[in-house]
């Protein structure tokens, strides 16, 4: 179970982020939702197997099993930018659309999130 909360609180903080922007553009928050988080959703999970197989570098199912999500570099990294392109990549293929403002905000904001956690949890270990 502890290997799973990391992933738990990446996939809160993207319904989190998708939320807060159907608020802030006046669109009933839950009837959408699932529109609006699928493709950041599936960029999360992509983001997800990269890094863990990054992290098993060519060393199969033992490594992976050995996989922590906490770490901001690389894997950190790796779910955030895999979240934002793959998102926004979606967005633009299902018809969503994308503005590059709406970019910088979203770059911003899940950097915020999925970076944001993890630098945090790092400070507090080296206190």
């Amino acid at each position: 179970m502890k290997k799973l909360t990391p992933f738990v609180a990446d996939a809160v903080l993207v319904i989190v982020f998708c939320a807060i922007g159907r608020h802030n553009h006046n669109e009933p928050v839950l009837a959408g939702m699932a529109r609006t988080v699928w493709p950041f959703a599936t960029g999360l999970l992509l983001g997800w197997v990269i890094a863990i197989a990054i992290a098993a570098g060519g060393e199969g199912a033992s490594a992976a099993k050995r996989f922590d999500g906490r770490p901001v570099w690389p894997t950190g990294v790796v779910i955030w930018l895999s979240t934002l392109v793959g998102g926004m990549l979606l967005r633009v293929v299902s018809g969503q659309g994308i503005a590059f403002s709406f970019v910088l905000v979203a770059a911003t904001a899940l950097a915020l999130f999925l970076l944001g956690w993890r630098a945090g949890l790092k400070a507090l270990r080296w206190n």
